[in-house]
């Protein structure tokens, strides 16, 4: 009995990590226009020339911040509270206002809790992670490594 609860327990978890990855990475399709703007839940992780590296700021636009993941081309805006939150997918979209745990971030010089509609974004890994920092100033003492 107890090996089924862990199957049971490993299915549960694989389907509903497939159900998100499969939410994030759904295209976004205008109505009625015969262009199609697609917007995947991939970060950007070949990092061109003139693409941010780890250690730059990246405006928020270009940031999922339901994933925090900097993914290189302009966000679907969701409005929330009178600021802009950004998300790559419908499911991000819908989740934004509905979750107040996607909006916010621990600053890690601080680690005071930081909205990510006005936070100052730092890439921080290659494959597109990013941190969440309350100012410039914060950052640079943390990459400093100030206390």
């Amino acid at each position: 009995m107890n090996k089924m609860k862990v199957q049971f327990k490993f299915l549960s978890i694989a389907a509903f990590a497939t159900v998100l990855l499969i939410g994030c990475s759904q295209n976004k399709s205008n109505e009625g226009t015969s262009t199609n703007e697609v917007t995947t839940a991939t970060p950007a992780s070949n990092v061109k020339s003139n693409e941010p590296k780890k250690g730059d700021h990246v405006p928020s636009n270009l940031v999922c911040m339901v994933n925090d993941a900097y993914m290189g081309k302009q966000q679907l805006e969701v409005p929330f509270d009178g600021k802009t939150y950004y998300g790559c997918c419908e499911m991000c979209k819908k989740r934004i206002p509905q979750d107040e745990s996607v909006r916010y971030a621990l600053d890690p010089q601080t680690m005071k809790k930081v909205d990510k509609a006005t936070a100052y974004i730092v890439l921080i890994a290659d494959g597109g992670e990013v941190a969440y920092f309350e100012n410039e100033q914060n950052y640079t003492a943390f990459k400093n490594g100030v206390k």
